[in-house]
């Protein structure tokens, strides 16, 4: 087979599109995986700037000790990816601060939650910069075998037999809707319109090493389910790291905040009415930081997922849908629709016998 036409071709490098691309990969198929970005995660996203980091998408990694998706922890803490963030969160209204009860072990990433996202893409194909415009039946007499090409603005085309889209529902409308001149069902596309998102924008502010001072009197390092017409959260992120890191904090905005001013050209405005709204509720001097980054999260948090953990298209030719807007939402929801995906592509497939999470983890762990 030529060195462009694979046996499966996954549009998206969160975790949902790794991990079933971990999965196909390690039993055999060929893959390749394609993404707009220039680094692998989605929304497991780390930003590097002004000589530190900060972790502006997913803030930790909280899996339940009995799932099935459990052997990632372990994986990850024995190579120092995550520590125990053992401070409670804490939410705020208008009677005060509170601690949250526990509920299951939440765990930080000294590096970057993105380094989670490098473990699993470990091995694989992937092409960063690839921004996919437009899929096509394939009808290129030396790659019989294919059934799709998929097109991106910056390189050749890519032949593949199957494909998984794991992207936002919305992004994969745009490239599946020209599809249903050419047979694509209207319920596969009336599905993809439902599955809805909350949009966010997260702001980084940086401060001078003095202010952590006033960060050691906290009582809490980050605050959640805030009661506030602006603010969602509210993190320490520089509480993650295990060196000495420039005092950092992530504010993320609600839906109705991010929804106000999300089309506006720069979004400086809105980072600074979320440190106002920090500084004159929660810690004072948090409206005066170094250095001030904004990022909009379009397709932040699914509003009404697809009721099923993988959408897949009533066709003759192997396309599936998944992603964190299947089956629920987060981190756990992206692993299991992932793992489902590709589960299901395989029996429709060649049938082969696949990995488990646990021995996938246990052979990413190995190398």
């Amino acid at each position: 087979m030529d060195q462009d036409c694979f046996d499966v071709a996954v549009i998206g490098a969160g975790m949902a599109g790794l991990i079933c691309a971990q999965q196909l990969t390690q039993a055999g198929y060929r893959v390749v995986v394609l993404e707009k970005s220039r680094g692998l995660g989605g929304r497991m996203a780390t930003r590097r700037l002004q000589e530190t980091w900060a972790d502006h998408g997913v803030r930790y990694l909280e899996l339940n000790p009995k799932s099935e998706l459990y052997p990632l922890v372990p994986a990850l803490l024995q190579r120092e990816m995550i520590v125990p963030w053992a401070t409670p969160l804490y939410t705020w209204a208008a009677d005060g601060l509170k601690p949250m009860p526990e509920s299951y072990p939440r765990y930080a990433a000294p590096l970057g939650i993105s380094a989670i996202a490098k473990f699993l893409g470990q091995g694989l194909e992937v092409r960063l910069n690839q921004r996919v415009i437009g899929l096509h039946l394939s009808e290129i007499a030396m790659y019989p075998e294919a059934s799709w090409q998929i097109i991106s603005e910056s390189s050749a085309p890519v032949s593949a037999t199957a494909l998984v889209i794991a992207i936002p529902a919305p992004q994969a409308l745009d490239l599946c809707e020209p599809l249903a001149a050419k047979g694509l069902a209207p319920e596969f596309v009336r599905a993809l319109q439902d599955a809805t998102y909350a949009p966010c924008l997260s702001a980084i502010a940086g401060y001078p090493p003095e202010f952590q001072t006033e960060i050691d009197q906290l009582p809490w390092q980050a605050i959640t389910a805030l009661d506030d017409p602006i603010l969602d959260w509210v993190g320490i992120d520089s509480s993650k790291r295990t060196q000495l890191a420039q005092p950092t904090v992530v504010l993320q905005s609600t839906a109705a905040f991010a929804h106000s001013c999300l089309e506006s050209a720069s979004l400086e405005a809105a980072g600074q009415a979320m440190l106002n709204q920090a500084e004159q509720n929660l810690l004072p001097r948090l409206a005066a930081p170094s250095w001030l980054q904004v990022h909009r999260w379009r397709y932040a948090f699914p509003l009404h997922p697809y009721p099923a953990e993988f959408l897949q298209a009533p066709i003759e030719q192997l396309l599936i849908c998944c992603g964190d807007w299947c089956g629920g939402s987060g981190v756990a929801a992206a692993l299991k629709s992932g793992l489902a995906a590709g589960d299901r592509l395989n029996s429709q497939f060649h049938s082969r016998s696949l990995p488990s999470f646990e021995l996938i983890i246990d052979q990413l762990n190995a190398l």
